[in-house]
């Protein structure tokens, strides 16, 4: 790219986000690089290839038993149609279930919704508008007081924390059922067969359609996250996809209003090497760290290595799945996602912070491998499950 492309890039975005820079203290600054922001999507990208129908009971329990150990964002569901994937039918209910009855944990937790056009954005919003006009008109109803000060008050509306990489508070002692917080996914891909494939149109095509969703999104205040699938390998075009259109695609999409951009090498393709350049390439281009998040499969094994020289070159939001869930139906030989116990553990090998309970996030791992009659793929946390046991 040229220099006085990359230097309009740069300027557009600092356009966008003009309260993100701070002159924090070197303590604070320290204290916030240390922290990595995990994004669980086991029970979406996780569950979304499985052949056996699972019961929505056994998916609201797996979201329910995530909300404890700590994380702060799990991707929970997908309006998308039932059709083209069946285990997503009933995100619906997941939804519902959520809002009326949020699940335990230490922190309020923003919950993401995938939504592939208009249609699902109107299914999801059906259901979310209702929730949001019915705890309005109780409200109306019945007043309540004012919080003490330092109580902490959620809501579904709550977009306080634009920069998903802030440094996390202290959660409190126990569990709480907190308010949720509701965030919407898009998704293209960066080659055009895959994008074909997946949402039967063009990449041109699949930004246009972005554009209603993000417009009413930002009338409701709620933040999008944009994935872009195929990044570092495609199953139709090759390994070698070009950086350049990944950096094109993610600059697009920010413009476009996304407040974060998803990368994800969904064939686990992706090596150490073609990582470091693609975040060389999202540089040049004018993408902020703060702006990404990396969402690696561990087909052949390296999505641990690809994610520590994303760490070491800035990135502090990353996606994993409990167990390695996870595949891709337009992704034939695909396997699941890097396990979140073993991105936990290589961090805090590292000396990062996640604010995840290693050893209840591996309980739940084993869990609900058993629950869906597969083997548990995540190697840190059955080594943290037998350690326990001998204890």
């Amino acid at each position: 790219m040229s220099s006085k492309f990359r230097c309009l890039r740069t300027a557009r975005l600092a356009a966008r986000h003009p309260c993100r820079r701070s002159f924090a203290s070197a303590a604070s600054n320290r204290s916030a690089a240390d922290y990595v922001r995990i994004v669980e999507v086991g029970p979406r990208d996780g569950l979304q290839n499985e052949k056996r129908s699972i019961p929505v009971a056994t998916k609201i329990e797996l979201i329910e038993r995530l909300a404890r150990t700590g994380l702060r964002t799990i991707e929970a569901g997908s309006f998308v149609s039932p059709k083209w994937t069946p285990q997503m039918a009933n995100s619906s209910e997941i939804l519902e279930h959520i809002l009326r009855h949020p699940p335990i944990s230490p922190h309020p937790i923003s919950y993401q919704w995938l939504l592939p056009n208009v249609k699902g954005l109107d299914n999801f919003l059906n259901i979310w508008q209702a929730h949001v006009s019915s705890k309005q008109d109780q409200q109306d109803a019945y007043p309540t007081p004012p919080p003490s000060p330092g109580t902490e008050e959620g809501s579904t509306l709550d977009t306080s924390s634009q920069n998903p990489n802030a440094m996390p508070s202290t959660p409190p002692p126990s569990p709480s059922p907190f308010p949720p917080k509701t965030e919407l996914s898009i998704f293209t891909a960066a080659t055009e067969t895959f994008t074909q494939k997946n949402t039967n149109c063009s990449i041109a095509e699949s930004l246009a359609r972005f554009e209603p969703i993000m417009s009413r999104a930002k009338e409701l205040s709620l933040p999008v996250r944009a994935y872009i699938s195929v990044a570092l390998g495609c199953p139709y075009e090759g390994p070698d996809v070009d950086p350049h259109k990944v950096a094109e695609l993610a600059v697009n999409l920010l413009e476009m209003g996304a407040d974060e951009i998803s990368v994800a090498d969904t064939t686990g393709m992706g090596t150490a090497l073609k990582t470091a350049d693609l975040l060389k390439t999202l540089a040049a281009a004018g993408v902020e760290k703060s702006d990404l998040a990396l969402h690696f499969h561990d087909t052949y094994g390296q999505a641990l290595v690809n994610s520590v020289v994303a760490l070491e070159f800035g990135i502090r939001t990353f996606d994993a799945a409990v167990g390695g869930l996870g595949g891709c139906p337009y992704s034939p030989g695909a396997t699941g996602n890097v396990a979140t116990e073993d991105l936990v553990h290589c961090f805090h090998s590292l000396g990062a912070k996640t604010g995840v309970d290693m050893e209840m996030l591996a309980g739940i791992g084993e869990w609900i491998s058993g629950e869906l009659g597969r083997a548990n793929e995540s190697r840190a946390g059955k080594a943290t499950l037998a350690r326990a046991r001998m204890g």
